[in-house]
């Protein structure tokens, strides 16, 4: 799996998966708010399968070093 999610996209993902599954296992929502461990999941192992299938990444590119300009 090659990581697609970064910065503040995996920030906002684990904050609202967090936040669906307590408000899930306080009872404020219903069964629904469980979904929050996939949305959580995504910004833990930043990976999102949708971002695979469209194409999308909102991860940095990573500049390769060039050795002889060391």
């Amino acid at each position: 799996m090659k990581k697609n999610v970064g910065g503040l996209d995996r920030v906002l993902r684990i904050v609202i998966g967090l936040g669906l599954m307590a408000l899930a296992a306080t009872g404020l929502v219903g069964a629904w708010g469980w979904l929050g461990a996939i949305v959580l999941a995504t910004g833990v192992f930043s990976f999102c399968g949708a971002y695979a299938l469209i194409g999308a990444n909102t991860c940095p590119v990573k500049s390769e070093v060039n050795p002889e300009t060391l």
